[in-house]
């Protein structure tokens, strides 16, 4: 698991942005500001979609601090694309289909689902400032509050 002073594993995954637009995204292209990294399991299932909400409508109080945003699942840019649309979603979400960065970030590997313990993406998230320094990590949180607790944390 990562936690508070490690450095942030580089990554290049294809992702969409605010705006709608297909690229590739690293985290080098993000330095410079402070960024709030999630893992989430799949687009368009409830607490996916609840936490992806919530960071919709605090965009607001994010950008006011300099923060952007980026999701990360291993959903193809398709579902994206179809996920953003369908909720407003203001901020990048990546594609990571063989899980190799959700790896890299502990957030992926053995969870309790339904009382049955299985392998997946760990809902996930980390704070991580403009030289690429984990700043917080949260591992195994729930969709529900979970970004007004973050915004509290770093606020």
């Amino acid at each position: 698991m990562l936690k508070e002073g490690d450095k942030a594993p580089e990554f290049c995954l294809e992702g969409i942005d605010e705006d709608g637009k297909e690229g590739r995204f690293c985290l080098r292209d993000f330095l410079g500001k402070p960024l709030i990294l999630y893992f989430y399991p799949k687009d368009d299932t409830p607490g996916c979609t609840q936490e992806a909400c919530d960071f919709r409508d605090s965009m607001s109080r994010l950008s006011s601090m300099g923060i952007r945003v980026v999701g990360i699942s291993p959903d193809s840019l398709s579902s994206h694309k179809k996920f953003r649309e369908k909720h407003g979603l203001n901020f990048i979400l990546l594609s990571d289909p063989e899980k190799e960065v959700a790896k890299l970030y502990s957030a992926y590997g053995k969870k309790k689902m339904y009382g049955k313990e299985t392998e997946g993406i760990i809902r996930s998230t980390f704070f991580i400032d403009e030289s690429g320094v984990i700043k917080r990590a949260w591992y195994n949180v729930k969709a529900k509050g979970h970004v007004e607790n973050v915004l509290k944390s770093i606020e």
